[in-house]
């Protein structure tokens, strides 16, 4: 398989052995660099739901940049709407009319967000929507859960070990233990840890910051009592709760998940599809909270780039198709398919598969265990998962990298090229049931 690899990627391999010079690792994100391969492919272009390689080799696309691009690679309104933008200028460190109609839009789906603040990336929003909830409750701790992935800043840098609560330890060098230590992490969907937590340490809890679908340690949607008990418990101790809707805003529902639950946070953020395939970020929530921000209130939030118009136009560009609602029908029937296909086929050659589907989308698990936690998703043969990952690339088919990602549809994945995806996807399994 690697030999494949080598043959179909020669000029990736020459433009990695240039930037391994100039990048750590040789790229600018951890998660692009695919160790069960020799080193990543290089894209040219993208259209629709495909990638085409410096090579020429096209790749049906599951990865879709990690969740932004629901409506395809380089939609015809969305292109549109930048080409107009740009034709306009592109920077002026000034307000734009553009900022308040795309603020209406959003508030109009997400009614939890009252005021907001757009700024650059996940990381950004759920970084400023902490520090604004320790601002509004004036204390420190705040909770987590194992497997949720909030951005790369320190306070959400941690990791749980053992015990059902259990003090944060930093994920990564440079994040200082006192910092982590300020952070408690749950598991995911462990209503009596919660519960334990706010008993003990309830009243100097700032924030409950959760995914309400867990997507970057693989797909794990909340359990509607666990979901249910965070807003409960942040009522009766009066602690913020927000959710990390930067992956699932726009993708699980127009409304996002907490339109699905039925459950409104305290403060929201939001990305990925908020901006189109450029990026942005948002925090946004109860006007009390918000108008802390600067200049209104304390809390420092300032950024050359925040409120970037051409994030806007094509973010708004994104929403107003997505309200017309085909692009969601396309896509979630497109990941319904795939799922199906591979639990069927997986049953028929005897390979214990755990296969976990919301909307538009979808992730599998070597293991015979039901995924509800990151220990679930920690039990999946990682090796497996890469196996698969190597032959369907090898077919053209581009799942998501890592086990430990979610693979998403688009309204770009019609009938035909999901009806190739699922040929490459069950021969694929029946390859390596037989090996």
């Amino acid at each position: 398989m690697t030999e494949k690899y080598l043959e179909m990627f020669r000029l990736s391999s020459r433009l990695y052995e240039d930037a391994r010079n100039l990048f750590p690792g040789g790229v600018n994100s951890p998660v692009r660099l695919m160790r069960h391969l020799p080193y990543p492919f290089y894209v040219r272009e993208a259209y629709g739901p495909y990638l085409v390689t410096v090579d020429g080799i096209k790749l049906i696309d599951f990865c879709m940049g990690f969740g932004p691009l629901i409506l395809g690679h380089r939609p015809a309104p969305v292109l549109e709407a930048v080409r107009r933008q740009l034709e306009k200028g592109w920077m002026y460190g000034a307000p734009t009319e553009l900022e308040i109609e795309y603020a209406k839009t959003i508030m109009r789906h997400f009614p939890s967000i009252e005021m907001m603040r757009i700024v650059n990336t996940g990381t950004e929003a759920t970084m400023n929507a902490i520090r604004l909830a320790r601002a509004y409750t004036k204390r420190k701790l705040i909770v987590k859960f194992d497997g949720c992935y909030h951005g790369a800043h320190d306070y959400v840098l941690v990791k749980a070990g053992s015990g059902a609560a259990t003090w944060g330890v930093p994920t990564s060098a440079g994040v200082l233990e006192e910092v982590a230590k300020c952070t408690i992490v749950l598991p995911f969907n462990d209503v009596e840890s919660v519960e334990h937590t706010f008993k003990r340490y309830g009243n100097d809890i700032a924030c409950v910051i959760v995914e309400p679908v867990m997507g970057n340690y693989g797909l794990v949607p909340g359990e509607p009592e666990f979901i249910r008990t965070l807003r409960k418990l942040c009522d009766e101790y009066g602690s913020v709760l927000i959710f990390d809707e930067v992956i699932t805003g726009f993708r699980v529902d127009i409304g996002g998940a907490q339109r699905l639950y039925n459950v409104r946070p305290d403060l929201t953020t939001l990305g990925k599809i908020a901006g189109g395939g450029f990026p942005i970020g948002i925090f946004g929530g109860k006007r009390e909270i918000m108008e802390l921000v600067t200049p209104l209130g304390p809390v420092y939030n300032a950024g050359t780039f925040n409120a970037h118009p051409v994030s806007l136009a094509a973010g708004l560009a994104t929403i107003r198709e997505l309200e017309k609602m085909y692009p969601y029908e396309t896509a979630n029937r497109a990941a319904e398919t795939i799922a199906k296909a591979i639990i069927d086929t997986a049953n028929d050659v005897r390979i214990s598969v755990s296969v976990v589907q919301l909307a538009s989308m979808f992730q599998l698990y070597f293991t015979e265990r039901r995924i509800r936690n990151a220990d679930d998703v920690r039990s999946s043969n990682v090796k497996m998962y890469e196996e698969l990952h190597r032959r369907c690339l090898a077919r053209g088919l581009y799942l998501t990298p890592s086990q430990y990602e979610v693979n998403f549809t688009s309204a770009a994945h019609d009938e035909e090229v999901v009806q190739r995806s699922v040929e490459i996807l069950c021969e694929c399994l029946r390859e390596i049931a037989r090996a």
